[in-house]
């Protein structure tokens, strides 16, 4: 797999994979460990009482998360990075760059908890927000206009996974004079990286991809302009967002084996979209790795692999939960991106934060099956899913396995 961003190095062409695992893991550090230390303290002992150190106070700054943080900028060709608690708190951050009077466009599919930020404390903050379906170039023309500060895009959208095409999007931004923030998170850095396309801002929900274990909840903003990347870090500061020594650790660990993962993970959620696609149970099966998806010529100029997430409709709410509550393999949980494949109705949790109202006028099924592949053989995913689709057809919701009864389901 080719990438943009590969570098250069004393033997060549240094590839994406060689940079996952080949990095400065602890700058200054005598003992000269390969991997990198946790520094789990709050407080970091001064030498002069008239001046401060590198670091202080973790809250600022600790050695584990700028590692991390300079690994994050390099990998998606930032020139700064910086780590958040949480996805949202990336975001909020993000958002703090916007005073009242100015205005957020938001694309019409989205993670339920950006909704709710959006809706509800950015609105509060007289930041005003529209929705729009920025996959739909005219569309995007419209709604970003000279008074847009910021526009927020995911790609592939979540849950729908419909593809906006970044570089002509951020184009329009840069005409009207706003920025661009892309949540990348269903695709990481590894597959698609938005500030080549044009992008100011990515936002990685780090507890997912890039990590990519479930143990860890985090996020990440990287920019490129230097100026940006200081006020971001201001605001990490300030609010007391920034990720705490062992989150980083482990994030950094995660990352190292992010090449491997995807690339197996991938494979077999291909396999899978196609059984889902000729089984004649399922509805419309959403994934850009399908031959037949809306947009996968724009997804392919612009990222270098599908993801591992796809969505799928049955024809009614209590038929997909039927079939998610008789998977054996999957586990009903919101999130995605783990080793772990996942299943879940988006709209009775990840998207169940916006109202029903405005699901349905942004054509959200509520009967939409939302699957994340992990690690395990695609033949057993897929036998899994083909005994519950006709268990669920057939309005049956099976009783547990005696393995999976006595706990040793997964």
């Amino acid at each position: 797999m080719s990438h943009s961003s590969d570098q250069a190095g004393p033997g060549g062409v240094e590839r994406f994979e060689t940079r996952l695992v080949r990095f400065e893991a602890c700058p200054g550090d005598p003992h000269r460990a390969t991997a990198t230390p946790i520094y789990q303290t709050a407080t970091f002992e001064q030498e002069s009482a008239l001046e401060f150190g590198e670091y202080d106070y973790t809250r600022s700054g600790n050695p584990t998360r700028a590692v991390l943080e300079r690994q994050l900028a390099a990998l998606d060709g930032g020139g700064r990075a910086l780590a958040f608690a949480s996805g949202l708190a990336a975001l909020t951050a993000a958002t703090r760059l916007l005073e009242p009077g100015d205005e957020l466009v938001a694309g019409d599919d989205l993670y339920g908890g950006a909704y709710r930020l959006f809706a509800r404390v950015a609105s509060e903050r007289g930041v005003r927000v529209r929705y729009a379906d920025l996959a739909d170039p005219e569309a995007a023309e419209r709604a970003i206009g000279p008074r847009t500060r910021l526009v927020h895009v995911e790609s592939p959208t979540n849950p729908l996974l419909r593809i906006v095409d970044l570089r002509r999007l951020a184009s329009v931004c840069r005409r009207q004079g706003a920025r661009l923030l892309v949540d990348s998170t269903a695709m990481s850095p590894y597959l698609q990286r938005p500030l080549e396309l044009g992008a100011d801002i990515v936002l990685h929900s780090a507890t997912k991809l890039l990590n990519g274990h479930g143990d860890v909840t985090a996020g990440a903003l990287v920019v490129r302009d230097g100026e940006l990347g200081e006020r971001l870090a201001w605001t990490q500061n300030a609010e007391g967002a920034g990720l705490a020594p062992l989150e980083s650790f482990l994030l950094l660990r995660g990352l190292k084996t992010l090449a491997v993962r995807v690339d197996r993970q991938q494979r077999t959620a291909l396999e899978v979209a196609r059984f889902l696609e000729g089984h004649p149970l399922v509805g419309q099966v959403r994934f850009p790795g399908l031959a037949g998806h809306t947009g996968r010529a724009v997804h392919e100029r612009q990222a270098s692999g599908p993801g591992v997430v796809l969505s799928f409709q049955t024809g009614d709410v209590p038929t997909s939960a039927r079939l998610v509550e008789g998977l054996r393999r999957f586990s009903i949980a919101v999130s995605f991106g783990s080793v772990q494949s996942t299943a879940s109705l988006p709209c009775r949790m990840s998207h169940a934060s916006i109202p029903s109202e405005v699901r349905a006028a942004r054509r959200l099924p509520e009967d939409l099956v939302r699957l994340s592949i992990g690690l395990e053989a695609a033949e057993d995913l897929i036998a899994d899913l083909e005994r519950a689709i006709g268990e669920a057809a057939a309005g049956r919701r099976p009783e547990p396995a005696a393995a999976e009864a006595s706990g040793a389901a997964f």
